[in-house]
């Protein structure tokens, strides 16, 4: 595994993306930020971090074995990597937000960007940013953000918590590659936060309306059982669960 740290960089996934459309870079390269200056989320949000004290860091890994078609799964193993690695450290109620951030105690405490590198409509490598609030105390409104000191009361080294983190990414990466595909949904699916539990969600036009979380298809889009008794699927883009 090669680690490249660096002070502070505008964001660690466009550096490592840069970084490999140069040269050929070796798997599980890893670029850690001390400050991210912009930070990137899911769907054009930001992700802000107190420098020093949180992990901000982009992943190389090449995925040429899967097909476009299960590119969610890169997403589902990285959240299994992050939320077993928060459990390592006895964080408690840990759950995964779909489609990938991570919860605990109910506020988000990681999120994750991924970033597919696709050559001739076939998949050669994923660029994985992770954002995990370690040391952070204070979150200038955003009352749903925790961090592992907030959850625990404890402090923890940052590059120990990173090395985990690797290391969980590889075994759930390993059985990926085994196309182990139904174990691995299983376990993303008994992680889901509000799962089997009636909960609210929100649609594009603002339109609130019930439902229970049932777990997600290969594609990644949510099913929920409706009022009517009726399983629908939803995309990112078309639902927001609200708690």
């Amino acid at each position: 595994m090669h680690i490249i740290k660096l002070s502070a960089i505008d964001s660690t996934n466009t550096f490592l993306r840069q970084l490999s459309s140069k040269k050929k870079v070796p798997n599980y390269t890893v670029v850690v930020a001390e400050s991210q200056l912009k930070g990137r989320g899911q769907m054009g949000t930001t992700w802000d971090s107190q420098s020093g004290k949180n992990l901000m860091a982009s992943v190389f890994v090449d995925v040429s074995h899967l097909t476009i078609d299960y590119s969610f799964w890169i997403s589902m193993v990285t959240s299994l990597a992050l939320s077993h690695t928060l459990k390592d450290f006895q964080i408690r109620n840990v759950k995964i937000k779909w489609p990938n951030d991570i919860l605990a105690d109910q506020k988000k405490i990681s999120g994750i960007l991924i970033e597919n590198v696709i050559k001739n409509n076939a998949l050669q490598a994923t660029i994985i940013g992770i954002g995990l609030n370690i040391n952070q105390v204070h979150f200038a409104n955003l009352p749903l953000a925790s961090s592992m000191l907030n959850v625990s009361g404890t402090h923890f080294n940052i590059d120990n918590v990173l090395l985990k983190v690797i290391e969980r990414l590889k075994y759930y990466m390993s059985l990926l590659k085994e196309q182990r595909f139904e174990e691995l949904k299983k376990l993303y699916e008994t992680e889901l936060f509000r799962k089997e539990k009636p909960s609210t969600f929100k649609d594009v036009e603002g339109v609130l309306f019930s439902g229970f979380i049932k777990g997600v298809s290969n594609s990644g889009h949510l099913q929920v059982l409706l009022e009517d008794h009726i399983l629908k699927e939803f995309d990112l883009k078309q639902i927001q669960l609200l708690y």
